[in-house]
């Protein structure tokens, strides 16, 4: 036993020495795991067992439900569907012993009904057993209830009677394609089954090579920081990849957990609500602590008065256009006075109505261009009779030099328009 929950089996000679080493073994948990995997020194081992009721928390995986299982950080359960396959799943169990990993498998029930000496190697191996329907139907979101039923029995049916202990049998089920439905889901609950998704796949049953497999299941993995990965032991390009992904597993410090169900003489393994989502808040988040907000109440039921005329400063002038009903009830109050006409009067084209909108603006400008031209050219002929009188043949060039400043300053006042 190294720490609170981790459970994995000592040997004799390591026992003596427990006390001495007993800190060293809590920060070395890796290498006594490996250590547990005779003839694989360097094996990732099975960090704890994880016991669920599935009665308590009926459905998982955040892929498409709220909760997942109640994994600490770093943490992996490993999953394959539509097995038993002999050519691909014994490949699987033995790449999975060598590192001596547990895992939960989801049995198709034609599978286990071609080839039942494969569903026993997976219960004599220690790993979990849960099912996959009979035929593995990609239409549970669709289907009849009563043909779901059918398919979901057949496969509870022929995968029990592979085994030589049909007590084996793990109350887990997985939707084949994950095509839920809520009937289906209410009728496994109805009899006690967990319904399992995953937190991430590596699209293993996709045409891509087993490298693409592998990164995947990585680049996922560490976008989660922990999870239920979703395999299938029947591809090859998943037996190839498998190696892979267990290696970097351990390179990156990730632990692999294995998940069985709760028993009369093996109680769940405590844990707490938000321990079942993905990340839950911690400490440092003050609302994960707060009671929710209540539905507001009325503290009273009577209504307020409706408000009278006297309220709405209603004028005595404008009664007449009131109902009839309204008029009799009527309670005008003193209003203030109307104001006088002129305070909103504008001259029709001046220039503050033209620049009140962005369409006038134009006649806006040339009005002040006009205005300006009729200014100066105003001016310029008063300048030129001054300069005829006196013979000054200078000062008339230069007035009519002046008479281009108007279309300058006219420009400039479109563009500031």
């Amino acid at each position: 036993m190294i720490g609170s929950g981790v459970s994995v089996r000592t040997r004799s000679w390591i026992v003596p020495c427990l006390g001495v080493f007993f800190g060293l073994l809590t920060t070395a948990s890796s290498a006594a795991l490996a250590a547990d995997c005779p003839g694989h020194p360097d094996a990732l081992g099975t960090s704890r067992t994880l016991v669920v009721d599935p009665r308590e928390h009926p459905r998982i995986g955040t892929m498409q439900y709220r909760e997942t299982l109640p994994l600490r950080d770093h943490e992996v359960v490993l999953t394959f569907d539509d097995g038993p396959l002999p050519k691909y799943s014994n490949q699987v169990l033995q790449i999975l012993a060598d590192e001596c990993i547990k895992a939960t498998f989801f049995i198709i029930g034609q599978q286990a009904k071609a080839n039942p000496e494969g569903v026993r190697k997976l219960v004599a191996a220690g790993h979990t057993v849960g099912t996959h329907s009979m035929n593995h139907p990609l239409t549970f979101n669709k289907m009849p209830i009563d043909k779901a039923e059918t398919e979901i029995n057949g496969g509870i049916q022929w995968t029990s009677a592979a085994m030589t202990d049909p007590s084996k049998l793990a109350p887990f089920f997985r939707i084949p394609g994950l095509m839920r439905a809520e009937g289906v889901e209410n009728y496994l609950i109805s009899r006690g089954i967990q319904v399992w998704s995953a937190d991430f796949p590596a699209d293993d049953w996709r045409h891509i090579s087993s490298d693409r497999v592998y990164q995947l299941a990585i680049q996922r993995l560490e976008a989660k920081g922990k999870g239920v990965l979703l395999l299938h032991d029947i591809q090859a390009r998943t037996v190839a990849a498998l190696p892979r992904i267990i290696r970097d597993l351990k390179a990156r410090g990730y632990r692999i957990v294995h998940v069985v169900p709760a028993t009369a003489d093996r109680p769940a393994t405590p844990t707490t609500a938000v321990e079942w989502l993905l990340h839950p808040p911690t400490e440092t988040v003050p609302i994960a602590r707060w009671p929710g907000v209540p539905n507001f109440v009325f503290t009273q039921t009577r209504t307020l008065p409706a408000p009278s005329l006297a309220d709405l400063n209603a004028q005595a002038a404008h009664q007449p256009l009131l109902p009839r009903w309204t008029k009799a009830r009527a309670d005008v109050a003193s209003t203030l006075p109307v104001p006088g006409r002129d305070l909103f009067t504008i001259p029709e084209g001046s220039v503050e109505v033209l620049l009140s909108t962005t369409l006038s603006r134009r006649a806006a400008t040339r009005l002040a261009m006009a205005a300006e031209v009729k200014g100066k050219a105003g001016k310029s002929r008063a300048a030129r009779t001054t300069h005829a009188t006196r013979g000054a043949p200078g000062h008339a060039t230069q007035a009519k030099g002046t008479t281009s400043r108007p279309t300058h300053i006219a420009t400039s006042v479109k563009k500031r328009a």
